[in-house]
């Protein structure tokens, strides 16, 4: 580790570091955290990993909240007035040093008695004791170490979604029972007439019939509800084959053993619906850490603080009432939509609006809800309640509650309306045929049929191919809702980018200068005079300017709202802010901009320019071959001659889109046939998200806030879209290519069924292996495309 960064969170100490017990530190929160844990002999957390902390926020009055016990009734899991148990989302767990710690919060607070950590959701369990400790004090703890818990309105909601266990159920007693009845099964396959054979020859037959009853009746019985849906719908999906084969095998193998002429299919029965299942299973199995369906409760805080009579209170975010006053801090949220009374707004509207710059605001102007106060406290005055605010009914538009039609089917249930129409004419002639020819072949020939014509392997390929290429996306981080998503993409013709926080990045903005040339002093003076400023592009022009500051403080600052700062440092008269504010003359910039002027006399601009992700030129030069471009963003046009530059000529440029209007564009583009997706990031872009065909957030931490989308791309991996949605198409042509080799596996098997060539028992052993050849074709192809693309 380089010896200039902090011991602790492994950040520039820059050159004024914070020295402690010789170690050196970036701030006096990093160095805080180093004595609690030294202290507490907790040192052992630096040895696990180099620099493993993260820089601690500020807690002061932050979660007094935490002391309502209306809300403290809701957050927490269990209460039996002597224990509790609270479980906490930890956005920067990252290491072993991490789990370390959090599972040894019993030493830093003895109130605690047990912390689990479950690392893949970042979560972690506390159990703690009433009489010694209190759920605030427990949250301020994990603050000062540098773990915040993320807390929002939607932790509040009393109902939570229930883990459906049931599949996993299924699959395990598929996979008992098809264990047993092929061990059972084996003495009849390999002995002739030993005694023991014919001795327990009869019990071995009831038992695997025993067993094949909750194969059939519980762990297949999705199949026979599904086929039923469909036929009472006149849809013939793919369970109706399926339900079909199933029911052909377990009612001629259960007359075998109860008429004593055979052992009957049990095996190739159980293991037909193990596979099944197996496959359903991977392709469900995505990931259930992440929220695809999230809404503003996500975002919102849990509790305000309200000003009544001079005295602040906490209360929670639905009781707030019209006409409440209350005081928002320095990067709080506002929760709902007011009047500014008292303090210098400046508020960073990007997630709600897609615009880049905080707004300042005075006092007597409306906020919006959804809006995050950058510049010290302020006091509101409530002018609609939480379900009234302008950001609430961004959910209120009827596309947040669409469902699928019942018509829109995946390509297997399109495939299979024709198998099965197809597989019961075969059937009920092959029986005609028989019946004329040779009755007693009858039973055998429509058996042996409906048998080997069961579209396991048809039901097989998409889910273990679509199941793959979710885990193969999943590790290249991007994240897809189901299964359904892949075949979206695939039919895909146009893309929607919006641009602020999509293919801009937050971590950093050029700064450029252009006029007179400063010299040193006139540039110490600058940031000098910036230093005093809390406005988010002067503490952003202040981090830029490499120069060190002046040692004298300014005689004189002053900070006009909406206009700039004026200051006096060593007889230098600096002004900065708006052009008309500094005096410079008057020419058209659409560009963000801090304006100079040195004693009354203008000097030049420090022109902020949005930072785009890596490779955003090369991403846009891919996709224009096969697709329609657009960028569709909240955001003034300041940048639209860059980006023509940036980007192909046939690319698309919207600026200044409502939430609204970028629904009503998706809209008009899908009446005209067009499918479309859209990629975004924020609140702005939730109708345009749901509206689209697919929806695809971009995030630069996926488990924490994101709307409802279909598919989280990891901002990090942006440069790997286009591979992505190439990959989604071949694997479409993977499926149906793999639906032609299981066409063919039953037209063979079909010609010796019909002609009376095929047992049903030897059906009933081909039918296995086809479905297992199918599924290793799927995931031999579908890992050999991802490695040529994600290399």
């Amino acid at each position: 580790m380089d010896l200039n960064n902090c011991y602790h969170c492994g950040a520039s100490c820059g050159k004024s570091p914070k020295i402690f017990d010789e170690k050196r530190f970036c701030c006096n929160g990093c160095k805080t955290v180093y004595e609690i844990l030294s202290s507490n002999e907790l040192g052992c957390y630096y040895d696990l990993q180099s620099a493993p902390g993260t820089i601690p926020t500020d807690i002061k009055g932050k979660y007094n909240y935490l002391e309502n016990e209306s809300i403290i009734e809701k957050l927490l899991e269990f209460n039996d007035t002597e224990t509790s148990v609270v479980e906490f989302f930890i956005p920067s767990i990252h290491c072993s040093s991490c789990i370390w710690i959090l599972e040894n919060l019993t030493k830093l607070n003895s109130g605690v008695t047990t912390s689990m950590v479950n690392f893949p959701k970042k979560t972690v369990r506390i159990t703690f004791k009433n009489n010694a400790t209190s759920l605030k004090q427990i949250v301020e703890l994990m603050t000062s170490i540098g773990y915040e818990p993320y807390i929002s309105l939607d932790d509040a909601d009393t109902i939570k979604n229930k883990v459906d266990k049931t599949l996993i159920y299924q699959v395990t007693i598929a996979a008992f029972c098809f264990g047993n009845i092929m061990l059972l099964s084996f003495p009849e396959y390999f002995s002739a007439n030993e005694f023991w054979l014919e001795k327990y020859k009869h019990l071995f037959r009831w038992l695997i019939l025993a067993m094949a009853i909750p194969v059939v009746f519980y762990s297949a019985k999705n199949y026979f509800f599904s086929a039923y849906k469909g036929l009472s719908h006149k849809i013939l999906n793919i369970d109706v084959p399926i339900a079909l084969g199933i029911s052909v095998l377990f009612i001629r193998s259960s007359m075998e053993i109860i008429l004593n002429t055979g052992s009957g299919f049990f095996d190739s029965l159980a293991g037909l619906v193990f596979f099944l299942l197996l496959g359903k299973f991977f392709q469900q199995k995505t990931y259930n850490f992440l929220s695809f369906e999230r809404d503003y409760k996500s975002y919102f805080p849990i509790a305000v603080t309200k000003i009544a009579d001079g005295i602040e209170k906490n209360i929670p975010v639905e009781d707030i009432e019209k006409g409440d006053r209350l005081l928002i801090r320095n990067q709080e949220l506002i929760p709902v939509d007011g009047i500014l009374i008292n303090g210098n707004a400046a508020i960073d509207y990007s997630f709600v609006t897609g615009e880049s710059l905080p707004v300042t605001k005075q006092s007597g102007d409306k906020i919006f809800a959804g809006g995050k106060q950058t510049s010290g406290a302020i006091e509101m005055e409530v002018i609609s309640t939480i379900s009234q605010s302008y950001l609430t009914q961004l959910w209120s538009n009827d596309v947040f509650n669409k469902t699928d039609d019942l018509s829109i089917k995946n390509i297997t249930d399109t495939l299979s309306k024709y198998f099965t129409i197809a597989i019961l004419a075969i059937a009920v002639f092959a029986a005609v045929f028989w019946y004329i020819y040779n009755p007693s072949m009858v039973f055998n020939v429509v058996t042996a049929v409906l048998i080997i014509a069961c579209p396991c392997a048809l039901a097989l390929s998409a889910p273990f191919a679509i199941g793959n290429i979710l885990r193969i996306f999943g590790y290249h981080k991007f994240y897809l809702k189901n299964a359904e998503t892949v075949e979206k993409i695939a039919k895909i013709d146009t893309i929607i980018f919006d641009k602020t926080g999509t293919i801009t990045t937050t971590d950093k903005s050029h700064v450029i200068y252009r006029g007179e040339t400063l010299n040193l002093d006139e540039i110490r003076a600058v940031k000098s005079v910036l230093r005093a400023s809390n406005h988010p592009l002067s503490r952003s022009l202040y981090n830029h300017i490499p120069q060190e500051a002046l040692m004298d403080k300014p005689t004189h600052f002053e900070e006009l709202l909406g206009k700039g700062i004026h200051g006096i440092i060593n007889e230098m008269g600096i002004k900065l802010g708006s052009a008309s504010f500094v005096g410079a003359p008057s020419f058209e910039m659409n560009d963000t901009a801090i304006h100079i002027a040195i004693n009354n006399q203008f000097k030049g601009s420090y022109i902020f320019k949005n930072s785009y992700r890596e490779g955003t030129k090369h991403i846009f030069e891919i996709l224009s071959t096969n697709y329609k471009l657009v960028i569709l963003s909240g955001d003034n046009d300041g940048e639209k001659i860059y980006l023509e530059k940036l980007l192909p000529k046939n690319t698309i440029f919207q600026f200044n889109q409502k939430p609204e209007d970028k629904l009503e564009f998706i809209k008009e583009l899908q009446k005209n046939g067009e499918k479309v997706m859209m990629v975004g990031d924020g609140l702005n872009d939730a109708g345009a998200l749901a509206q689209s065909n697919v929806g695809i957030v971009i995030s630069e931490n996926v488990n924490v806030f994101s709307p409802a989308c279909d598919g989280i791309l990891d901002a990090k991996f942006f440069k790997n879209l286009p591979k992505l949605l190439t990959i989604s198409d071949k694997t479409i042509t993977i499926i149906k290519t793999s639906f032609i080799l299981a066409f063919c596996y039953n037209v063979v098997g079909m010609y010796f069924a019909l002609t009376g060539a095929l047992t049903p028992i030897v059906a009933a052993i081909l039918m296995p292996l086809s479905s297992i050849s199918i599924v290793i074709f799927v995931t031999i192809m579908t890992n050999l495309v991802s490695k040529k693309y994600l290399k």
